[in-house]
């Protein structure tokens, strides 16, 4: 079937033309459908007060452009709080990351001592249960530790991953083994050979690490409502919220504002790090 698949393309170029055509024409419309949720909230945004956001008079691109709805966010709610919260929470759980992420992967990935398969079994089957299933014992947990109303009860219980261990673990498993018995007959001893063969070659894995962490500690909602009540410990997704619940605001424009304040970090952060991060995923693909 390919054989004959190839010839046809051969003999009619048009077919070969064609199907390029399909493709870009598909990746295109992929493109639409996750980018225009994204650019309608941008657009809505900049629009000015009286201009028609639903309905036959709305348009997609603002006709007068305008900065109000930003200015309202600050002027309603203490962002430069929330967002130092937020990135506190993102700190601590970046360190936290990568300090047991790429421990606990660089001992996976070592052969040689009991249990190492069925630590491996009971990170995998961890990935099975939703946060929700687990939601209920973690609250009671934190309560009792007295850590309710704090960044720290936040933080806590997401101080490490099950997939960004497995994600460690396949990018040193991608090391091959005759660089450490080279290292090994160097006189290299364990630590050395950990920092400057391991954590080299590893600097794709730690990158989609950091990023993974990076995202999920600055959108993580549903956790910091549970265990937050001042608003002084409220990070920037929970502080947003209120522009949904006050009885002051009914202006989409600002609702949609706060939300691009809150998704302009994270793109940044992608658009520099993608080469990175699609690096460390290629590299553990087939080790993972």
């Amino acid at each position: 079937m390919t054989s004959l698949a190839t010839e046809l393309r051969s003999r009619f170029p048009v077919l070969r033309h064609a199907g390029l055509a399909g493709r870009y024409l598909l990746l295109a419309g992929v493109l639409v459908l996750m980018v225009q949720p994204l650019l309608w909230q941008l657009t809505t945004s900049l629009k000015a007060r009286g201009e028609d956001l639903f309905g036959t008079g709305a348009t997609l691109l603002p006709q007068h452009w305008s900065l109000h709805a930003y200015s309202e966010v600050m002027d309603q709610i203490p962002v430069a709080g929330y967002v130092r919260n937020s990135l506190i929470l993102v700190v601590l759980s970046l360190v936290s990351h990568l300090v047991f992420a790429t421990a606990g992967g660089y001992m996976l990935s070592r052969p040689g001592w009991r249990g190492r398969k069925a630590v491996f079994l009971l990170l995998v089957i961890a990935m099975m249960f939703p946060f929700e299933s687990i939601m209920v014992s973690l609250f009671l947990e934190i309560r009792d530790f007295g850590l309710m109303d704090s960044l720290t009860g936040v933080w806590l219980p997401g101080i490490v991953g099950s997939m960004n261990v497995l994600v460690m673990r396949a990018a040193f498993l991608a090391v091959p083994q005759e660089i450490e018995d080279a290292a090994l007959l160097d006189g290299a001893n364990e630590w050395q050979r950990f920092y400057r063969i391991f954590l080299p070659a590893g600097i794709g894995g730690i990158m989609v690490v950091g990023i993974n962490t990076v995202i999920a500690a600055w959108d993580d909602f549903l956790w910091p409502l549970i265990v937050l009540q001042n608003e002084e410990n409220f990070p920037l997704t929970l502080g947003l919220a209120r522009l949904q619940n006050s009885a002051f605001v009914t202006d989409e424009r600002v609702v949609m504002a706060g939300s691009m304040i809150s998704v302009i970090p994270i793109m940044i952060l992608f658009f520099l790090t993608q080469r990175y991060f699609y690096k460390g995923i290629e590299a553990g693909a087939v080790k993972l």
